[in-house]
Order: structure tokens, then sequence, then C-alpha cells
């Protein structure tokens, strides 16, 4: 199942797979909401634009290697408004800092789960969303995310 909604960076849809969200991308690739999960992803998501909420609290399953899972459960715990780098988060999984950001790069629920707060060991990288470092940068921006250009 997916839905769709428009955001202020361009369409979004979520995919749903049993009882959790499984993806996010930038199209528009489905209706509104008819599944009750769906629906409040689709209403978190909405709210987190208009500055009403600033976590998300909904059930992934993300596919994909134990490392990944790690990588994504590390993103997931970064704060609204804050930023780590990558050698940070590799630092906590006992990695390499270049896996880290091919994990979140890989990252199949971004924003929901907000590889967008990620940076590199010199300020901002890329981002593997439509739109790019732009699409990065909104974000950072929309959550008060201070010092992340260079």
């Amino acid at each position: 199942m997916k839905a769709s909604c428009a955001s202020p960076i361009g369409p979004l849809t979520i995919w749903q797979e049993g009882d959790a969200i499984t993806k996010l991308d930038w199209v528009e690739a489905g209706g509104p909401p008819e599944a009750p999960l769906l629906k409040d992803a689709i209403a978190q998501l909405t709210a987190y634009f208009a500055g009403e909420r600033e976590q998300f609290d909904l059930p992934f399953h993300i596919e994909g290697t134990q490392f990944q899972k790690d990588v994504c459960a590390a993103m997931s715990a970064i704060p609204f408004g804050y930023t780590r780098t990558y050698g940070e988060i590799a630092k906590d999984l006992s990695a390499m800092p270049q896996a880290v950001g091919q994990a979140c790069g890989a990252n199949p629920i971004p924003i929901l789960i907000p590889c967008h707060r990620v940076m590199g060991a010199k300020g901002l990288t890329g981002f593997s969303g439509k739109g790019g470092v732009e699409t990065k940068v909104a974000l950072l921006r929309h959550e008060g995310a201070g010092g992340f250009l260079i």
C-alpha cells in the first residue's frame, strides 16, 4: 500500500508493507491514504512541515544488513535541529565513515529517518533525495539546524 502527499519539497509517497513503513520517495505514486498507518504517517509528515512535530512515532521496517539498520537507528537518534557527522556515527558503530555514508545514502525512508541530519567532517555533503543538496539544506533550515554551511 502507498499514499502520496504534497510537501514544501515536492510530492512525497510513503509505502507500507505489513504493519510498518518501508519507503519514502519524492514521487506522486499513490492517492490519499486509506490504511490507518499511512494516514498517521501522512499526518505526522504534514505536522512536521507545518512546524508542529519534531519527531516521528511510526513503525519502520528496514531491508538490509544489520549495519544498515544500525546506521538508520543512529540517524533516528539525532534530535530535531541537530546534526552529526559520518565520522561521529562511525566511531559509535566501530565502522569507517565511508561505510556510514553509503548506508546513509541507501536510507529507504528519508526525512522520517533523518539522513539529512548527517554531515561530512567539513560540513555539508550530498543528499540522495530529489533536489540533492538543496533539499538537504531546505530540511536543515526548516529544523533550524545552524552552522551546517561552511
